[in-house]
């Protein structure tokens, strides 16, 4: 019987590969790398040896949808960033057996889901980047599932996250569950980066008070005030993909019965006018 052995909220800023190039952001973001080396050797302690990741980088319009290769191979660039985040390799083992699993039980929950083995699907950033520092500590196979979901509601997306754990349960694997993505997510406008020094500064302070109170709700176990307050945490302080990937990383973990404090392995950071960390987010 397969199990959730360890969940995580992660951060995927690209200047944690800048960090580790030549320039002003090098060295800069060796916290947050620390904390992805951190998550995966739990990870490996524990014996997982499959991460599915709720990726907010993947954009999607209709339907939800999972990226279940058997392989990822490839070089990648960013269409987003593409000055950095360039020329990438990565090549992971996939778990096309859970992807497709994970499709089945949400289909059988009323929520149209499509799990795909499609070699020029490539994976998305919000995939890529824990897994390039993830893999250094311990090779997982991956399954993505799309978390920028733009016509979605948080309800369908909270059905979806129970679809994920009872696939896992279903399963042989042992999981690593990854809510890829920001807390709050107001980019600088790109006016007014620069004067800001926007690279390493909060867009608002309003949405940095309010990231830092959930962090405190989390280390907490508070987890029901969170969800009360999540939808318009989501609107007001522009969380990532409205985030979706949280809400399916925490229904997944029991949604308002789970009551685990949340132990923050990388310190709160500021990263182009959004905010940024990552935390353990324990299986009860």
């Amino acid at each position: 019987m397969g199990e959730i052995l360890l969940a995580a909220k992660m951060t995927h800023v690209p200047t944690m590969l800048m960090s580790e190039q030549p320039g002003p952001v090098k060295g800069k973001r060796q916290a947050a790398i620390d904390g992805h080396l951190e998550i995966a050797s739990r990870a490996k302690a524990l014996g997982a040896d499959t991460v599915v990741i709720v990726d907010n980088h993947w954009v999607i319009n209709a339907g939800y949808h999972v990226n279940a290769n058997h392989r990822f191979k490839g070089i990648f660039t960013s269409n987003e960033f593409p000055q950095f985040i360039q020329n990438l390799e990565y090549d992971y083992q996939g778990n096309a057996a859970l992807g497709d699993l994970i499709a089945e039980k949400a289909q059988a929950k009323g929520v149209y889901t499509l799990s795909h083995q499609i070699d020029s699907l490539e994976l998305e950033y919000g995939t890529l980047v824990p897994m390039h520092f993830m893999a250094r500590e311990h090779e997982m196979k991956v399954v993505s599932v799309a978390g920028w979901c733009t016509v979605h509601s948080h309800e369908s997306n909270r059905k979806l996250g129970e679809a994920i754990r009872e696939a896992i349960e279903a399963s042989d694997s042992k999981v690593l569950l990854v809510a890829s993505g920001s807390l709050s997510h107001r980019i600088w406008p790109n006016d007014d980066y620069a004067a800001n020094n926007g690279t390493f500064t909060i867009s608002k302070e309003f949405n940095r008070q309010v990231d830092l109170r959930v962090l405190e709700l989390w280390a907490a176990g508070n987890w029901d005030t969170f969800i009360k307050m999540l939808p318009e945490y989501a609107d007001l302080c522009c969380g990532e993909g409205s985030m979706h990937d949280t809400v399916m990383v925490l229904a997944a973990l029991g949604w308002d019965k789970y009551t685990a404090k949340a132990e923050i392995v990388t310190d709160y950071f500021p990263s182009s006018g959004t905010g940024q960390t990552n935390v353990i987010l324990p299986v009860q």
